[in-house]
């Protein structure tokens, strides 16, 4: 029985769908032809490893010409307009989680190889969207949220079986040993 389907011929063909993740990704990966050889992708949630994630990001870049892209992704809770301020703003708070962790690690002044990108949608969607092109994407193991036992947060496990490119995950430095 042949159970070829037509994609199955074309390499840019994936086959995510909705995997238990709650991530469902279209079945065809467009080709991105507007790359920046180099580029290198940082999810930033304001946890402490994603910090980590982007000091390890500069130090793959080293000298090289390699643009660094923070991301961070906002959406709307479920419970928006019911018990919120009229003046807060989700985006407003993904653009000062980008411009703390840049501050955090630059001090006062990016670098202009250094892009801060914000998008609604969820996390992993997004990550998985902007992998497109990239050479690297690094990104925390567990962010802010999720379940205490896990070993990857759901983000980063999405995006380690679905990123277009390389994932690099950081996890919590391990508590030092008292001898």
């Amino acid at each position: 029985m042949d159970t070829t389907t037509e994609t199955d011929d074309d390499p840019r063909a994936t086959r995510f769908g909705v995997d238990g993740t709650g991530i469902a990704i279209d079945t065809l990966a467009e080709e991105d032809t507007s790359s920046t050889p180099g580029r290198i992708v940082v999810g930033i949630d304001g946890s402490d490893q994603s910090l980590d994630a982007l000091r390890r990001a500069l130090r793959i870049r080293g000298d090289s010409d390699a643009p660094v892209e923070l991301v961070a992704a906002w959406q709307y809770p479920n419970f928006y307009g019911a018990m919120t301020s009229p003046d807060w703003s989700p985006e407003r708070d993904a653009e000062e989680l980008l411009a703390d962790a840049t501050k955090a690690v630059f001090d006062e002044t990016a670098p202009a190889w250094l892009t801060r990108t914000t998008r609604r949608g969820n996390p992993a969607e997004v990550l998985i969207q902007e992998s497109q092109g990239a050479d690297m994407l690094i990104l925390g193991s567990r962010g802010h949220g999720g379940f205490a036992g896990l070993l990857l947060g759901s983000v980063s496990m999405a995006c380690a079986e679905h990123a277009h490119c390389p994932v690099l995950i950081m996890h919590e430095p391990a508590a030092p040993h008292s001898d």
